[in-house]
């Protein structure tokens, strides 16, 4: 666990993202264009998107390109329409000046030009996946896990941390399929002394004035831990449902007066859970600082697969494959396909 950060550090990260900045970091393509520009070459000479593949549409179809390769002028011609329409929106012009086969990892090498520096990418020859590094290709997602009858997965995130926020999108539709085939726990990212080391009040981010139980956005997010805690213990069939609507309706700075609208709306025993969170989240939280430490938790998302760090793909289907190598006797469920989402980034909180 994350324990005693330096404060520079700290103070580089404690203020609560807002809704904006959530699509900002999360979801590409659906933030104002003339960020995108921003965004595309910055993950680019950062490797913002390392080992994140993601899916060019098809300018022409709407849906994804073919299975089939594609030769260098046809996909010269695809890849930049859909990089300057969909990616820089008209904000900007990329060119490619290059387009060669790259032996060492079968795809072709492009070389992007875009507001006038160059930079080298990786296109898979059948046009569906971008990288920014050759050596950012990933493995399969069914890695060497320990097999189990029953597989056990433990998500850990931050109740507020965009790139959790995107892994209970990811999760939720494979916990769902895979139903009583697994043990699936939500857990929660737990620091200490952190409102010390930032330079904050402690009751900014803490529980306590001891700062055993802290949240990096906030004590509203660590206050939202509790309950999303609390509806699992009491009401787990609810918790994907209340999960996935407070991260919609709700942020670090309103969740407190924000989550009972959206309990209500959902069924959720709004009495039970302030219950709850008023005689047990002490204890919720000493488990979580316990597991925290157990797997040597210290970002959000964490995701532990039979005891073993998840380290594939952030997609359902590639999470789905990753659980069902796991087990010692696949179930029906397992022959479903999830879809063919490309991945969220491979960013953390921490």
């Amino acid at each position: 666990m994350a324990k005693n950060k330096k404060k520079s550090a700290q103070k580089s990260v404690s203020k609560a993202p807002s809704k904006d900045e959530k699509i900002v970091s999360i979801k590409l393509e659906l933030i104002a264009l003339g960020v995108v520009t921003v965004l595309f070459v910055l993950s680019i000479v950062t490797a913002g998107f390392s080992k994140l593949p993601f899916n060019l549409k098809s300018p022409i179809s709407g849906g994804l390109f073919g299975s089939e390769e594609m030769d260098k002028d046809e996909l010269k011609e695809r890849l930049l329409e859909y990089i300057n329409s969909e990616l820089l929106g008209g904000q900007s012009t990329a060119e490619i000046s290059e387009i060669t086969e790259d032996d060492e990892s079968g795809m072709y090498k492009v070389k992007l030009v875009i507001a006038g520096t160059e930079y080298e990418s990786f296109v898979s020859k059948d046009g569906k996946f971008l990288y920014t590094q050759r050596n950012e290709v990933t493995e399969p997602a069914s890695a060497d896990y320990p097999k189990s009858d029953k597989p056990e997965l433990l998500l850990f995130t931050m109740s507020y941390c965009p790139y959790g926020n995107v892994a209970d999108d990811f999760v939720n539709p494979v916990d769902r399929l895979l139903g009583d085939n697994i043990s699936f726990e939500p857990h929660y990212v737990i620091y200490d002394s952190y409102a010390k080391n930032s330079g904050a009040k402690w009751n900014e981010y803490c529980l306590d004035k001891e700062e055993k139980y802290c949240s990096m956005h906030g004590v509203q997010e660590l206050n939202q831990n509790v309950r999303e805690l609390c509806t699992f213990k009491y009401q787990p069939e609810k918790y994907w449902d209340f999960v996935l609507a407070a991260n919609e309706k709700c942020d670090a700075s309103n969740v407190d007066s924000c989550w009972e609208g959206v309990a209500k709306d959902l069924g959720v025993d709004i009495d039970k859970i302030k219950s709850c969170q008023s005689e047990e989240a002490l204890s919720l939280l000493a488990n979580e600082v316990s597991l925290n430490e157990k797997y040597s938790v210290s970002g959000s998302p964490t995701i532990i697969l039979n005891g073993k760090l998840y380290e594939g793909n952030r997609t359902p289907e590639d999470l789905k494959l990753g659980i069902c190598s796991s087990f010692n006797n696949e179930p029906d469920e397992c022959s479903q396909t999830l879809g063919s989402d490309s991945g969220a980034p491979s960013g953390s909180c921490n």
